[in-house]
């Protein structure tokens, strides 16, 4: 899609790129000044999921949204040299907050974390690392825990997950992508958005990072990314005094009621705020609710006062080098068209 199809669509926001060390370039959009609110999408969407919220917070906040490497209009480097697993993107999300104190001015503590589908376990892991970023949280049919014993994958998930044929299904066709757009909500969205939703996963050498997400699911002690839900499932019990607001679209198929009941009992704190009739993208669904709820909590609650802990230690610098790609024809690495 073009910028201007992208505008029609809800998203008419200015394109940032910060390039790793590995040559992978991540976009991001920062939009609106005051307190830091980062907000983290899941799979396989990207930022476009927070048009609506962004609208709505940032004329008070500061609204930063990235898109994962190899997602949304973020690059596709060869994950040889760039790897698309859940441990990487913590690595990445880390060296863009580094960049984003260090040299776009972000404030270093009292950011908000709202977090959707993975957005939960790689906001708490990175929230881990940085004692003091975090002061407020907004989760929104996420987890960031291990599995309850009695929740069980769906079983799309389960095929993708375990058995190669299934994941070159998913890599070779959009289906996956579009059957997101189509079964995660309740009510049909317009033609223009699940475009819009799809657009950035047309080709199948833009989707592998979309396999890889599911690939990487952490279900056993043995799995390569259940590091990431250890750490994130600790920072739960770290933030649990936190204002927190939970707000879940209870028609969801893959994060059910038994996900929310868990965060309940870990976050007994929270503001819950349940949708009765919204699915697994419950801001889309319920987004007309849930926007002015969660701008009532965020008036309501200011992120936690300064805290004694170590404020986060960067762990590199770079130099952001913003160009105009939307408008750019893909090449192997640049952002998808």
């Amino acid at each position: 899609m073009t910028p201007e199809e992208l505008s029609a669509a809800g998203y008419p926001f200015s394109p940032h790129w910060y390039t790793h060390r590995s040559g992978a370039r991540q976009h991001y959009l920062d939009e609106g000044a005051g307190e830091p609110v980062i907000l983290l999408h899941g799979n396989p969407t990207w930022s476009y999921c927070w048009r609506h919220l962004i609208h709505g917070l940032r004329g008070t906040y500061r609204c930063i949204a990235p898109d994962h490497i190899g997602m949304g209009l973020s690059g596709r480097p060869d994950e040889r040299r760039h790897p698309y697993s859940a441990m990487q993107r913590l690595t990445d999300l880390q060296i863009l907050t580094d960049h984003l104190i260090q040299e776009r001015g972000v404030a270093d503590q009292g950011w908000t974390l709202v977090a959707h589908d993975w957005g939960g376990t790689i906001g708490m892991a990175l929230a881990r690392r940085n004692p003091g970023l975090v002061r407020r949280l907004v989760l929104l049919n996420t987890v960031a825990f291990p599995w309850p014993h009695d929740y069980r994958l769906p079983l799309p998930l389960r095929l993708i997950r375990n058995h190669q044929w299934a994941a070159r299904m998913v890599h070779r066709s959009n289906a996956f992508v579009k059957a997101a757009a189509r079964r995660g909500v309740t009510q049909p969205l317009p033609a223009e958005v699940r475009r819009a939703y799809s657009a950035p996963y047309r080709k199948a050498r833009h989707r592998l990072a979309v396999v890889r997400f599911v690939q990487d699911i952490p279900v056993h002690p043995s799995d390569p990314s259940w590091p990431l839900v250890e750490g994130a499932e600790k920072e739960v019990a770290a933030l649990a005094e936190l204002p927190a607001f939970i707000g879940w679209g209870d028609k969801d198929p893959v994060f059910t009621e038994t996900l929310l009941r868990e965060w309940q009992r870990r976050l007994p704190k929270a503001q819950v705020h349940r949708y009765p009739q919204a699915g697994h993208f419950v801001m889309e669904d319920a987004g007309r609710a849930l926007i002015p709820a969660i701008q009532d909590f965020l008036a309501a609650t200011p992120p936690a006062g300064q805290t004694d802990a170590p404020r986060h230690v960067p762990t590199t610098g770079n130099r952001e080098r913003p160009e105009t790609l939307l408008r750019a024809p893909h090449r192997s690495g640049g952002e998808p068209q």
